[in-house]
């Protein structure tokens, strides 16, 4: 092949590639050594191509990690209360909220769900309107298998003479038909009287 276009082609290919690839002096010996052989571009017996000497690839397997519907319900759990409690009475009771009453939210939501098998904790749902104005309720904890509910979560603004107002926090379990009053803790407001839920 004539010198011109061995050059040409040299030129073409670091050109497309940006001079990452030119090609080897074997691509020329291959031309030069089998002239009626020119239309075919490959490697001589004697030389071996990134196939032949690439490693094997491990293959690995990607599996999903099971769905951990416990933790679920946790979070939305905690983003129903803020949602209950709006942004005049979130912040103030926030830190208590989160290091008193959650942490014993999270044990009775585990005790609740604890002897489900996965399909049913699937098919678990918290209620997503929390009452207003001064209606206890933060959400409801219920299967859509069943339709009724496991476990109610509610909130009560108490005033206590000589002291202000208190929220107390307590849930209601199916267990028992609703009838217990189980206590999770309290936080003190003020003496004046608190904003409205949702507000």
């Amino acid at each position: 092949m004539k010198k011109w276009v061995q050059k040409s082609i040299v030129i073409m290919v670091a050109f497309l590639t940006f001079g990452l690839i030119t090609p080897t002096h074997e691509i020329w010996e291959a031309f030069d050594q089998n002239p009626s052989n020119r239309a075919s571009i490959g490697p001589s017996a004697g030389t071996s191509t990134a196939e032949e000497t690439a490693l094997p690839i491990e293959q690995t397997v990607i599996q999903e990690d099971p769905i951990d519907y416990s933790s679920l319900l946790v979070d939305a759990a905690k983003e129903q209360s803020y949602k209950k409690f709006g942004t005049k009475i979130g912040p103030k009771i926030s830190n208590e909220f989160d290091s008193i009453i959650f942490p014993k939210m999270e044990e009775a939501i585990a005790m609740t769900v604890e002897g489900l098998d996965d399909t049913s904790l699937a098919s678990l749902t918290i209620s997503e309107k929390p009452s207003g104005n001064y209606g206890e309720k933060i959400f409801n904890i219920s299967s859509n298998e069943s339709g009724k509910d496991l476990i109610r979560f509610h909130v009560r603004t108490e005033k206590r003479p000589q002291e202000g107002y208190y929220y107390n926090f307590h849930y209601h379990s199916a267990e028992d038909d609703f009838m217990a009053h189980n206590n999770l803790g309290d936080i003190y407001w003020e003496k004046n009287t608190p904003p409205k839920w949702l507000s």
